[in-house]
């Protein structure tokens, strides 16, 4: 870690816990067709994709949801709470360890998500502690803003060339791996937690190695 310089990390799945089961099934509570196809942990399908993608609104994605005969009676509320089945309890210690990441490093955000989901994480509902998302990294580059999703590498060359971070001295967190191999042949430094494992440990722990 001497010479990092900047730390990128993903947001569901290190930041926050995440369960694609848990929205799949508020999703399919609520009436939607073929939410188990749609919904993935680390990439979205058809319309769920276009949004994390940018290329539909907030609004469109609601009304194409209810466009399937007898689908008109599900509000904004129940297609929120669908989404927000994604997210678990949020863990206080672990987004406050990133301020103590800061005092060292620069730190950022990548992440494929939607305005659904950063409405709430961007406001002081998304912790414990009443802080906002932005206020515990020093930019967030967010795929339905930058109108692309990982692993393509365009959405890494955006936050390279906005940032002006060198690849070389960054440490890219992501838990899936197809985005941990796109970033790595950008050359990043990467790591990868495992599925609940808690990326502090890496931090933490003296040999802990990076690829």
């Amino acid at each position: 870690m001497d010479n990092i310089k900047n730390i990128v990390f993903d947001f569901g799945g290190v930041i926050v816990d995440v369960s694609r089961t848990q929205a799949v099934k508020r999703f399919e509570e609520i009436g939607v067709d073929r939410a188990d196809e749609l919904l993935g942990v680390y990439k979205q399908d058809g319309i769920f994709l276009a949004l994390e993608e940018g290329t539909l609104s907030r609004e469109n994605f609601y009304a194409e949801l209810r466009k399937p005969a007898g689908k008109n009676h599900i509000t904004d509320e129940q297609i929120d709470y669908g989404w927000f089945g994604f997210i678990l309890p949020i863990v206080q210690g672990r987004i406050d360890f990133l301020l103590e990441l800061r005092k060292k490093y620069k730190l950022y955000l990548l992440s494929n998500t939607n305005p659904i989901i950063m409405g709430w994480a961007r406001s002081s509902r998304f912790s414990p502690a009443g802080k906002p998302l932005d206020d515990y990294f020093d930019k967030l580059y967010l795929s339905y803003q930058l109108g692309v999703i990982k692993p393509d590498k365009r959405i890494f060359e955006k936050m390279i060339e906005d940032s002006g971070m060198n690849p070389a001295e960054t440490l890219f967190v992501d838990d899936g791996q197809a985005n941990i191999e796109a970033a790595a042949k950008l050359g990043f430094k990467t790591c990868r937690p495992k599925e609940g494992e808690d990326y502090r440990i890496f931090f933490n722990d003296k040999e802990a190695t990076y690829w």
